[in-house]
């Protein structure tokens, strides 16, 4: 089996449309534009300021003033935008982010999303996870299936929320699962896996789609 985070990675960039403008978040996202198909041209959209983000820095030519919203280091893009954070989240707020990309802690079978916080432990804050779930036209979760074998897609979150019924896709190195009114409905199934083992290492009941195809 191929490094999962590639597998990840490599799934959710063909969601993505030529044109369209798209928040990575920290971490694996980051990596899904290293799979975008030849011919899609997207926009980066970065919540501290920058639109036309481009990837990162090769070594030696590291510029500190451009940083993504993590703090990392990155490039920005022929004809690319740096503005101020209001700005940022207006254009987030205002619907102009076509999708998002992010991981997650958990993920509960109705689309709630925890991913900014364990309690008790210190964190820097949510950055701008909570306006992008709820102002970007498709919000897709890319994570691991599970966390040392505990289960992250489940009946109910138990950590503090992000948001709530905001997730359309959660894509995983197990498969592809769409939320729907009727539950989680899993729509691709990786060849390395069977929908048995899918099914325990989640605990929400997953719905087997008609039409369930390999993962691609």
């Amino acid at each position: 089996m191929a490094d999962v985070k590639d597998i990840i990675a490599a799934r959710v960039a063909k969601e993505l449309k030529d044109g369209d403008v798209v928040n990575l978040g920290i971490g694996l996202p980051t990596m899904v534009v290293n799979f975008l198909p030849p011919g899609i041209d997207i926009s980066l959209q970065s919540e501290n300021g920058i639109m036309g983000m481009g990837p990162s820095p090769e070594a030696g030519k590291v510029d500190v003033d451009i940083v993504n919203a993590g703090g990392a280091p990155v490039t920005a893009k022929t004809g690319a935008m740096f503005f101020d954070s209001s700005l940022s989240f207006t254009i987030i707020r205002g619907g102009h982010v076509d999708a998002t990309v992010l991981g997650a802690l958990e993920v509960d079978e109705k689309g709630n999303i925890a991913n900014w916080i364990v309690p008790g432990k210190m964190v820097p804050g949510m950055g701008g996870a909570m306006d992008l779930v709820v102002g970007a036209k498709k919000v897709i979760v890319a994570m691991t299936h599970t966390q040392k074998g505990t289960p992250k897609i489940l009946k109910q979150c138990t950590l503090p929320y992000t948001a709530l019924g905001v997730v359309d896709m959660i894509v995983t190195e197990m498969g592809v699962m769409e939320v729907t009114p009727q539950g989680l409905v899993l729509t691709e199934l990786h060849p390395d896996f069977t929908r048995e083992q899918v099914q325990e290492a989640t605990e929400a009941k997953l719905i087997i789609s008609p039409n369930l195809k390999p993962m691609q």
